[in-house]
């Protein structure tokens, strides 16, 4: 495997999202090549049964995204100026 020269840390906080949202989706592509252990396998059918059970279908990737990049946009009415908590 090489690896680019890219430099993560110089990246913006939505371009880091957005790698992470293509690294995602190329793992997507190609499932055959994830193997998972026996204990992975169980963990992943048993949540399954318990999702199958549930009727709440959850939040859509592109509505977690898109809160995540909202909170980035917001200042946090809790922050404190250098770091610190009164």
């Amino acid at each position: 495997m090489s690896r680019s020269n890219l430099n993560i840390r110089e990246l913006t906080t939505d371009e880091r999202l957005d790698l992470i949202e293509e690294l995602w989706e190329s793992l997507e592509t190609s499932p055959v090549e994830l193997v998972l252990s026996e204990t992975q396998r169980q963990e992943l059918d048993r949540r399954v049964e318990e999702m199958d059970r549930d009727d709440n279908p959850g939040i859509l990737w592109e509505e977690v995204m898109s809160q995540i990049r909202n909170r980035r946009e917001t200042p946090n009415r809790n922050a404190t100026h250098g770091g610190c908590r009164n």
